[in-house]
């Protein structure tokens, strides 16, 4: 039986630099850090309040043929991957935080229906979603 979802993988051109944004920017904390056979790096991070998922950071490659690499890697370029969905306590405050560090967003803090919202790049060009929740049900979108 399936019990919880254990990792998630976020693709990435520098994998030393993107370990570095999401650890002293966002404040993710190193996971594991090992070379495995044929130059194959497994980077992981974690976020100190959900420690049982890991996000491993992952070149373009195999087990990617180089076709679906070349196309992940132009993706990233161009500035066009999805990455995580980030809650927090205050999209306002986080916003200016981030800001402050140089962080590039795409979209400032909103409402929506769902709670506030900014939309942000990680340092590979990745959008991550910074989400303040507050319940809500389908009628709230129409």
């Amino acid at each position: 039986m399936i019990t919880n979802i254990s990792l998630v993988t976020v693709y990435c051109l520098d994998q030393d630099a993107t370990r570095d944004f999401y650890v002293d920017v966002l404040g993710f904390i190193p996971g594991t850090d090992v070379t495995m056979g044929e130059g194959f790096r497994w980077v992981t991070l974690r976020h100190p309040s959900q420690p049982e998922l890991e996000v491993t950071l992952m070149t373009p490659g195999p087990p990617l043929d180089e076709d679906a690499a070349a196309f992940v890697r132009r993706q990233l370029e161009k500035g066009s991957m999805g990455g995580l969905g980030l809650s927090v306590d205050d999209c306002r405050k986080t916003f200016e935080e981030l800001s402050a560090k140089g962080v590039t967003f795409l979209q400032e803090p909103a409402e929506r229906p769902y709670g506030v919202e900014a939309v942000m790049r990680d340092n590979t060009g990745n959008w991550l979603v910074l989400v303040e929740p507050r319940a809500f049900t389908p009628d709230d979108f129409s």
